[in-house]
């Protein structure tokens, strides 16, 4: 008997199981509005100035943006930046590494997590990611110290905190720092403290597909002096300032004009205000979907440790293919198809991509990997990361689906295409052999 639209394949020409296209988060209100308003009838859409003074340190958005952040995660210092990438770069270049440096950080993080390293003249060493919740595993950290190791920059991933405590301990045992890219846990708690705090220094983003978001922004924190005082240089100028200041460490303070903006700064402060509010939506989301797919051999849910609570920027799923029996890029195609994103993997190590293969970045002679006296044996090989290159390549998968504006029957109907993709893999397997290339 012919199946019925509605159970056939949608890539097969069925009837996709979603009734509504996926829509990425906009939580953008009237608040934002008005606060934009607000810094536009007063006229100044920037405080800043290189120079001494008061105008050094931003206008008055950013500056309270600062201090709710301050006063939010009970830190000393928040500096707020045009980016998290500049944020991150700042963080770096802050602690005073540079030239024959080095840096262990994960492969598996967007790219700008270790230029912020290369920009300083040191060099990222990169660890495997442990199989659970995809952190830097600290039993590879600690295979890659070298003489030249002189920090780790942690990357809590998709929501959820890396293993900081053990992390914490390597970097005092080795006497490194530890710094932490916050991005895409803001909110997220490890042993009762909020990632991005537990670090020298950590790193929050307001990207236009982040939790909280104003187009473009970041926040650095941190609760020592000396970061926040370079950090501050970094962002605007600071080559120009160090005299006038009477700061003698002028080690990377070499700035660049890394501010934020009064409306980026006004938009940033109303979104920060929603982001428990905003985390909370996309728990209950994540939650309905873990328990849906629970029942579903060889679809894993994300993980959540003891010690941990996930905030799910992105909701990664293991996938067994030996169980299921289906590519998984062909079930990942599949579901595609029902109406929902799902991304086979994250991204490529970052050691594979060709500004590592080839050991070129500053000119066309190898700085800054030059500059560092094990460059020979400092290897950027493909199998360097096995366990990454496994969950890259076989098991991974994420889906942006738990975040509003989509609803829990939204969560029940992509458990619905799971199991309508499960159930008719043998007539997917015949039908489209090709669409797992």
């Amino acid at each position: 008997m012919p199946k019925s639209s509605n159970d056939l394949l949608a890539i097969l020409g069925g009837t996709p199981a979603a009734d509504k296209p996926f829509e990425f988060n906009n939580s953008i209100s009237d608040e934002e509005k008005t606060a934009v308003l607000r810094v536009i009838e007063k006229g100044e859409l920037s405080g800043f100035i290189a120079s001494p003074g008061e105008p050094f340190w931003g206008g008055q958005e950013v500056l309270g943006l600062q201090e709710e952040f301050q006063t939010r995660f009970s830190i000393k210092h928040a500096i707020a930046f045009n980016s998290a990438t500049s944020a991150l770069h700042a963080a770096v270049a802050a602690t005073g590494i540079g030239p024959g440096d080095e840096v262990v950080t994960s492969p598996y993080t967007m790219s700008a997590t270790a230029t912020a390293i290369l920009m300083t003249g040191a060099v990222p060493i990169f660890a495997d990611i442990e199989d659970t919740t995809f952190g830097i595993d600290p039993n590879s950290v600690e295979a890659c110290l070298s003489k030249n190791t002189k920090g780790i920059l942690a990357v809590n991933i998709f929501g959820h905190a890396a293993q900081l405590d053990r992390l914490a301990e390597i970097a005092k045992q080795n006497d490194l720092f530890l710094l932490e890219d916050n991005a895409q846990a803001p909110g997220a708690l490890f042993k009762g403290q909020s990632t991005g705090t537990i670090g020298g220094a950590g790193i929050f983003s307001f990207n236009r597909h982040k939790v909280m978001q104003s187009g473009e922004g970041g926040v650095l924190v941190t609760n020592d002096d000396k970061i926040a005082q370079k950090a501050a240089l970094v962002r605007n100028h600071g080559e120009s300032v160090v005299a006038a200041m009477e700061i003698d460490d002028i080690v990377n303070t070499v700035g660049l004009n890394y501010r934020m903006t009064e409306m980026e700064a006004a938009v940033a402060r109303e979104q920060f205000r929603k982001m428990d509010g905003l985390n909370n939506q996309r728990i209950a989301l994540a939650n309905r979907l873990t328990e849906g797919l629970s029942d579903i051999e060889g679809l894993t849910p994300p993980a959540v440790t003891a010690e941990s609570s996930h905030v799910y920027y992105m909701y990664a799923i293991r996938y067994d293919e030996a169980v299921i029996r289906l590519p998984r890029n062909l079930f990942a195609k599949a579901i595609e198809a029902e109406g929902f994103f799902l991304r086979p993997g994250y991204v490529k190590p970052l050691y594979l991509e060709p500004l590592y293969q080839r050991k070129i970045c500053f000119g066309p002679n190898g700085f800054p990997f030059t500059a560092n006296d094990r460059n020979a044996e400092i290897s950027y090989a493909e199998g360097i990361c096995p366990t990454c290159e496994r969950l890259q390549n076989h098991e991974l998968m994420i889906t942006p689906i738990a975040q509003p504006p989509q609803t829990a029957q939204d969560m029940d109907l992509f458990v619905k295409a799971c199991k309508k993709v499960i159930r008719n893999k043998d007539d997917l397997l015949a039908g489209a052999p090709n669409l797992a290339e």
